[in-house]
């Protein structure tokens, strides 16, 4: 006997595919987990079996819209970046003037990075017009999110853990990163993170900031860096 489905009734549940709507709330719960989820947790979030996770999973593997690390924790997959293009692209156009300015300002290298699964990945750089380029940040470059100024601080933005590592309740206390030969040597890095609007621009995390391998006055820059993050963020946030 085939199961009957009614199709009269108009109410909003009605119009819902299951395996789309549990696919698409899969990916809301990854996003939602910076430090990615199994799937057996992924199961259990969205109530339903671990067998069907594992194909809702194995599906979205097949999309590149998830990947799982080398734990095997589930994180959001490269093949999101194509449907998130028109975001990006709004991310960037945004950052461009302000990260122009900050390089003219700081006479440093400034960039803007994303969050991607436990990594740490660059957008976009500005250099200054005038005066000589010691250092540069490689757009597409990634690195851990614990090293370097760019993804400690989105690190930092994240609600606090009991196994955060010790500088993060310092980065919050300062508003913004400072590492020095974290990702390259004698390199000074110092980021903040961009409070984006969780309704307007969920799962994307951001930082803007800059970095040299001359001696710099933290204070000063540290309030340039701060004031392009909050710039970007009132611009993406209206």
């Amino acid at each position: 006997m085939c199961a009957s489905v009614n199709d009269s009734s108009s109410g909003p549940e009605s119009n819902r595919l299951q395996t789309l709507d549990r696919g698409l709330r899969a990916l809301r719960v990854i996003a939602d987990s910076p430090d990615g989820v199994s799937v057996a947790e992924l199961a259990s979030s969205l109530g339903i079996a671990r067998a069907i996770a594992y194909r809702i999973v194995s599906t979205l593997e097949d999309h590149s819209a998830v990947h799982r690390s080398a734990s095997g924790r589930l994180h959001l997959g490269a093949g999101l970046l194509t449907l998130a293009a028109q975001v990006e692209q709004g991310l960037r156009g945004h950052a461009r003037p302000i990260l122009e300015s900050l390089a003219e300002a700081s006479g440093c290298c400034a960039f803007l990075s994303v969050a991607q699964g436990d990594e740490c990945v660059a957008m976009f750089s500005a250099v200054p017009v005038s005066g000589f380029l010691e250092v540069n940040y490689r757009v597409g470059s990634r690195h851990p999110l614990d090293r370097g100024a760019a993804g400690v601080s989105i690190l930092a933005a994240r609600a606090p853990r009991e196994d955060d590592d010790p500088r993060l309740a310092q980065v919050r206390a300062d508003g913004f990163a400072h590492t020095r030969g974290e990702l390259e040597r004698g390199a000074t890095g110092i980021a903040a993170s961009v409070a984006l609007s969780r309704l307007r621009h969920p799962g994307l995390e951001a930082s803007v900031g800059i970095v040299t391998l001359g001696a710099l006055d933290v204070d000063r820059i540290a309030g340039l860096v701060m004031s392009a993050a909050a710039a970007l963020a009132a611009q993406m946030n209206a």
